[in-house]
């Protein structure tokens, strides 16, 4: 199954549908049946579960950056850091590799273990 995700205002994702690989065989194929499925003229881009096209599968709020062909999820705390590789947003320090379960604390920009 193929799926393309619906762009609003500012590039923001608004809706993620489903078409079948025999129609959406190429996406433009997949973006024509689905405008003509709903009457309208949306701006429509394929995602993938995979992270084969465009980084990350997208969701619902994420944005699409055109310069990168990539969709980036909505930014969690300010002091976090876009991965240029991946689209998606890292902290400036790394999380603890010690097995236990933290929270990001954006007001002394470290890692709280969860009690």
């Amino acid at each position: 199954m193929a799926h393309f995700a619906k762009l609003g205002v500012g590039n923001i994702v608004e809706q993620v549908i489903v078409v079948s690989n025999d129609i959406a065989i190429t996406e433009q194929a997949g973006v024509d049946f689905i405008n003509k499925l709903f009457n309208t003229r949306d701006v429509w881009k394929q995602t993938s579960y995979n992270n084969n096209i465009r980084k990350n599968f997208a969701g619902i709020g994420y944005s699409y950056d055109q310069s990168r062909d990539a969709f980036i999820p909505k930014k969690p705390f300010n002091s976090w850091i876009l991965n240029e590789t991946t689209c998606l947003w890292n902290a400036p320090v790394a999380y603890p590799t010690d097995g236990g379960k933290y929270t990001w604390n954006e007001t002394n920009l470290n890692w709280e273990i969860k009690e």
